[in-house]
Formats: C-alpha cells, structure tokens, sequence
C-alpha cells in the first residue's frame, strides 16, 4: 500500500478530481495549503507598502492506493494537473505500513479503496 500525496494548483484541482474519479479513485483528503517551490517571488503592492509574496497557495491531496494502482493515480493527476510552467506541483508516493477502516475494522488492502487498477 501507498500514500499518494499531491501538491496542485487550486486551479487544477477539479480537473484533477474529474480524472481521479473517472480512474475509480473515490476517497482522498483535500487540504488548502502554502508553499514554496521552484515558484519565482513576486512583490505586491498592500496599502502603499511593498510586500514580497514569498508563499503560494496549492491544495494538497492524499489518497492512500493499493500498490497495483499507484501508476494509475500519479498519471491521473498528472495529466490532469499539469500546465508545464514552474509551480505546477509535485507528487510524493510514500509507503503505507497499515491501514484500518474504522467502520469494518478492514485491515491492509481490505481497507484500501480501490484494490485493483482501473481500465481506460
């Protein structure tokens, strides 16, 4: 088992989620996020005072996978997420020791939603 954990711009997010979806990715977590990447700075203007922006808003999602559906979820959000300029995100794919669904008390790949890769 994997944790897919994805870094996107706000703005790709329901692409992202559309593409997820239509590869049988159903539960994932979606938080607003700062960061800072290969982005470059930008300085704004608040109030008469100059103001560098140093942190960029993304989202950041994290979809725990059964190890045969790894590939399928990083290529869904990847071409669903990318714009190919800089600050376009990343994807980190992070083992998983044990998952437990608190409902079934499923234990593992059980527990994992989905178990088996999609067909396009």
């Amino acid at each position: 088992m994997k944790m897919v954990v994805a870094i996107v711009r706000p703005e790709k997010v329901n692409s992202v989620l559309e593409a997820l979806f239509r590869v049988q990715v159903r539960g994932l977590t979606i938080s607003r996020v700062q960061g800072h990447g290969g982005e470059t700075e930008h300085v704004e203007n608040y109030r008469g005072t100059t103001v560098k922006m140093a942190l960029s808003e993304k989202v950041r999602l994290e979809i725990g996978v059964s190890d045969g559906f790894v590939e399928t979820t990083v290529n869904a959000i990847i071409d669903s997420a990318r714009t190919g300029e800089v600050g376009d995100g990343k994807i980190f794919v992070m083992p998983v020791e044990s998952v437990i669904r608190i409902r079934t008390s499923e234990r593992d790949t059980d527990a994992v939603t989905p178990v088996m890769p999609a067909t396009r």
